[in-house]
C-alpha cells in the first residue's frame, strides 16, 4: 500500500516506538556520524547493513481476474481496501484460479527494495525488519526480499498468516485488497531486541520513518528526539505532480517533479514508495541532497510507468 507522505530522517529507529515502552540500547555513533552533515560529506563506500527499514511486510499478489472474481468478494476494478473476514479466502483462490505474480511488498520493504535496487551493488545495502507467518506465503516473501538483495530478517509466528496485498487487475484497473495479518504482530521483544538483530541495528547510518497523516508528520517530525543532536533532521514532502518540498533546519527547498505524458503512466500506487526508495538510495551514500531528491524523483517516475512496484534489472539514472 502507498504511503502518500514521507518522512526520511537519520535517527535512531527507537524513536519510532511508543514513548511508554521500555528504554532500548542506544546507538553508537562514530566521531565522523557526531559532527558532520550528510550534505557536506563526500561519497562513502558502500557495505552491507548501511540502510536500515522497519515496517509492515506483505507479499504482493498480482493477477489479471475476470469480473466475476471481482463481484464474489463484491470489489470494484478500481480501489484499494483492508481485507474484511469475506476477503479472507481470496488470496488462496487467486494463486488457485488464475496466473499470479509474487513480489516483496508492504511500504517500507518497496522503499528498501527500490533503494537496493538504484545502489545495485552490493547486495544487501538495505536491512528490513517486519513480522510473517509460518506459512507457504511467508516462504515466498522470504525467497523474493531475497532476490531483491535485501538483508530481510523477519519475526516468523505462528498466530497469523503472511500479510498479503492482492492486486486484481482487469484492463486498465487494479482492484487492491490488503489483509496486514502477521504484519501487526511484531514482537519489539522477541526480535529486535535480540543481539544479533540490534547489531545489524547499530550498522546502519540511515533508518526510514513512514506515516499517511500530514499532521501526524509535522507533530512527529518536529517532537521526534535525537540521538545525534549535531546531525540535522531531513523532512520530505511529496505532493504527487506537485513540486517536492524539503526542509532542513529553518531552510526550505522546492524541487519540481519529472513531466511524464499521461498516457504513459500505468500504475501510481508504487509512486510514494519508489520515492521513498529513491532517496534513500543517495542519503546512505551520503550523497548532496539536491541529488538525493533526483534520484527520488527518477525511481518513482520508473515505477509509475510500470505495474505494481516493479521495476527493470538496472537503472539508467545519471
Amino acid at each position: 500500500m502507498t504511503a502518500f507522505h514521507k518522512v526520511i530522517a537519520t535517527c535512531s529507529v527507537r524513536t519510532a516506538m511508543a514513548s511508554d515502552e521500555p528504554k532500548a540500547k542506544k546507538l553508537k555513533l562514530s566521531e565522523d556520524e557526531k559532527t558532520e552533515s550528510p550534505s557536506k560529506k563526500a561519497a562513502v563506500e558502500l557495505r552491507p547493513n548501511l540502510l536500515f527499514g522497519m515496517g509492515n511486510p506483505l507479499l504482493d499478489i498480482s493477477a489479471v481476474v475476470d469480473k466475476d472474481f471481482l463481484d464474489k468478494y463484491s470489489l470494484k476494478p478500481n480501489d484499494q481496501i483492508l481485507a474484511e473476514d469475506k476477503h479472507k479466502a481470496l488470496f488462496d483462490e487467486l494463486v488457485k484460479k488464475f496466473k499470479v505474480e509474487y513480489h516483496a511488498g508492504g511500504a517500507t520493504q518497496n522503499s528498501i527494495k527500490i533503494a537496493q535496487w538504484m545502489i545495485q551493488e552490493p547486495h544487501s545495502v538495505g536491512t528490513f525488519f517486519g513480522c510473517i507467518g509460518k506459512d507457504k506465503f511467508g516462504e515466498i516473501l522470504k525467497q523474493k526480499a531475497e532476490e531483491a538483495h535485501v538483508d530481510a530478517h523477519y519475526y516468523e509466528q505462528d498466530e497469523e498468516p503472511t500479510g498479503t496485498c492482492a492486486a486484481c487487475i482487469t484492463g486498465d484497473n487494479r482492484s487492491l485488497v490488503a489483509n496486514l495479518a502477521a504484519a501487526n504482530c511484531y514482537k519489539k521483544d522477541k526480535h529486535l531486541d535480540l543481539d544479533e538483530n540490534w547489531e545489524l541495528v547499530e550498522k546502519a547510518k540511515v533508518y526510514y520513518i513512514a506515516t499517511k497523516d500530514i499532521k501526524e508528520i509535522a507533530k512527529k517530525a518536529q517532537a521526534l528526539p535525537k540521538v545525534n543532536a549535531k546531525r540535522q533532521r531531513i523532512v520530505v514532502f511529496t505532493q504527487g505532480k506537485d513540486e517536492t518540498i524539503m526542509a532542513l533546519s529553518d531552510k526550505i527547498e522546492t524541487f519540481p517533479v519529472l513531466k511524464i505524458d499521461p498516457k504513459d503512466i500505468v500504475d501510481t500506487n508504487g509512486a510514494g514508495d519508489a520515492f521513498v526508495g529513491g532517496f534513500l538510495s543517495g542519503l546512505v551514500q551520503e550523497k548532496p541532497l539536491d541529488q538525493c531528491v533526483r534520484a527520488a524523483h527518477y525511481s518513482a517516475n520508473v515505477i509509475i510507468r510500470r505495474a505494481g512496484c516493479t521495476f527493470p534489472e538496472k537503472p539508467d539514472f545519471k
